[in-house]
């Protein structure tokens, strides 16, 4: 009777309709960020091609208005978004959760990301959509008297693993994000929201833009044993070189805020004459998510390898100290791919396109160090269950190379700066911290 009485609650539809509205809607988002994401860099490429000059005027002109719009006017919008959700499910402070996700937060997340993308910022739209997914649900779940577990993490966990489920079109890979990161715990009874909001939207964005792979369907597999030492070699390397990059960016934003504190702008204008720089020297390689030159990669039609990870990793480094939205997903999966690359020579027993999708992994896990999710996402944007153990193998042995240089993971690092700032200033007696708090401090994340 209990049961029945449940399924024809209103309070307890209310719950379900918002939730499933929130999900198409993450969905929806999602595809048109994928949509538009493509379009300007499709666009920003055809320019500079035309223009070899422009860079030099669009790059450091457009980072200079994105860090200014995202200083004045959305500063929690800053970097990938992932470590604020993080924060925000750490924290119960009500108020110090609406600071982090709103309706408002998302938009800018958007639109800065894809200025970010058009000016030649190397990043991506993989941690934003994060972002974007956890305030939508969150905001959404104000309107309904939802269960005090779901307003609490289930609905945040349930947005971000939306997110990534949408943006990648991984739904696997966004539930394990949702445990292995963004939780580091998963209560029974938020499965349900979770798993709810990733299969919607997930299904939303495939109908928008097709049942789609991007690196598309490859068939190369590992056999012989000699083929095998692929998976140590590109599992030290990529974890060594992933580590080094997280140890970097965590302790950069730390030391780095006196001068950001200063001279913001000064120091988006040179971080834009550096991308512009960067950009031209490897013909435009380093501008951008760099999915496309990473399925060239993979597919055989350009051979760049460690000339490009090495431009792709600092210009990812530079576009994360201005301040802008963006993630390093797309990025990290980039270099990996043109280290993979690079390490294939030392190992001809195994095919070129296998190497690539361990160097991808195996760095992507190094920044990140959540295997599981890096194994997943490699393996469902390939399409190539063959490689399915090379690849578990790979993102492992690339965690605990990466744990030598960088202890925690970059996400929860910056999460701790932001839930830090915000308990000096409870003790302050300040209350929880307004919307432009941190805009002297460099993004967070992704």
């Amino acid at each position: 009777m209990p049961e029945q009485m449940s399924l024809l609650s209103v309070s307890a539809w209310r719950v379900r309709l918002v939730l499933w509205l929130g999900a198409i809607i993450i969905g929806v988002v999602a595809a048109f960020f994928a949509w538009s994401g493509d379009w300007v860099e499709i666009a920003r490429n055809h320019l500079f091609q035309q223009y070899p000059w422009l860079p030099w005027i669009v790059t450091p002109l457009g980072i200079m208005i994105a860090v200014w719009i995202t200083r004045h006017w959305a500063p929690g919008a800053r970097g990938s978004g992932i470590p604020q959700a993080i924060a925000a499910l750490q924290n119960s402070d009500e108020r110090y959760r609406l600071k982090l996700l709103s309706f408002r937060i998302a938009f800018w997340k958007l639109v800065l990301t894809l200025l970010g993308l058009f000016s030649g910022a190397s990043i991506g739209r993989e941690g934003p959509t994060v972002h974007i997914g956890a305030s939508v649900m969150f905001r959404l779940g104000r309107f309904a008297r939802f269960p005090h577990h779901l307003l609490e993490r289930g609905l945040i966990l349930a947005g971000g693993a939306a997110g990534i489920s949408a943006a990648f079109n991984t739904p696997l890979a966004g539930i394990m994000f949702a445990i292995e990161e963004m939780a580091r715990s998963f209560e029974e009874r938020s499965s349900g929201a979770v798993l709810t909001a990733v299969l919607l939207a997930g299904v939303i964005a495939v109908a928008l833009l097709g049942n789609y792979t991007y690196f598309g369907n490859t068939d190369v597999s590992i056999g012989s044993a000699t083929a095998w030492l692929a998976v140590p070699l590109c599992g030290i390397a990529g974890g060594l070189l992933g580590g080094l990059f997280s140890i970097t960016l965590i302790q950069g934003s730390r030391r780095l805020v006196p001068i950001i504190k200063r001279a913001p702008m000064r120091l988006a204008f040179l971080a834009g004459l550096l991308l512009a720089a960067m950009g031209i020297w490897t013909e435009g390689a380093s501008f951008g998510s760099g999915y496309h030159h990473a399925k060239d990669i993979l597919t055989g039609a350009s051979d760049s390898g460690l000339e490009f990870s090495v431009a792709k990793i600092f210009a990812t480094w530079v576009s994360y100290f201005t301040g802008i939205p963006g993630g390093i997903f797309a990025p990290s999966l980039a270099a990996g791919a043109g280290l993979g690359s690079e390490l294939a020579p030392l190992v001809p027993a195994t095919p070129v396109a296998a190497m690539v999708i361990l160097g991808m992994v195996a760095y992507f896990t190094g920044v990140v160090q959540t295997p599981i999710t890096a194994a997943m996402i490699v393996m469902e944007m390939t399409a190539n269950p063959s490689m399915v153990l090379p690849i578990l193998g790979t993102a492992f042995i690339a965690l605990g190379t990466s744990k030598l240089l960088c202890r925690n993971t970059v996400y929860w690092s910056l999460a701790e700066d932001l839930l830090e700032k915000q308990e000096a200033r409870r003790d302050k007696g300040n209350g929880p911290p307004s919307p432009d708090e941190g805009t002297e401090r460099p993004p967070r994340g992704s």
